[in-house]
């Protein structure tokens, strides 16, 4: 398993979820509810793993992905 995103909170893994699910991307998520615990601390994200054979499809995929909250705190 190789990493390939992070999730900074409950919605943005929830946006990522679907989109492996609906392509048939096994994934594994280390620390998987840790932002809903503690929101809004930026060093406590979850971690979307995904098998090495996926790797390429699944980065292409996420990168597509628009998350307007990284969008915004890159131009900050």
């Amino acid at each position: 398993m190789v990493h390939v995103m992070d999730a900074h909170n409950v919605g943005e893994l929830a946006m990522i979820k679907s989109l492996l699910d609906g392509n048939r991307i096994p994934y594994v998520i280390h620390d998987e509810h840790v932002s809903s615990l503690y929101p809004g601390v930026p060093f406590l994200v979850s971690r979307i793993m995904v098998d090495n054979s996926h790797r390429g499809r699944a980065v292409t995929l996420l990168s597509r992905l628009r998350l307007p909250i990284r969008e915004a705190s890159a131009s900050v």
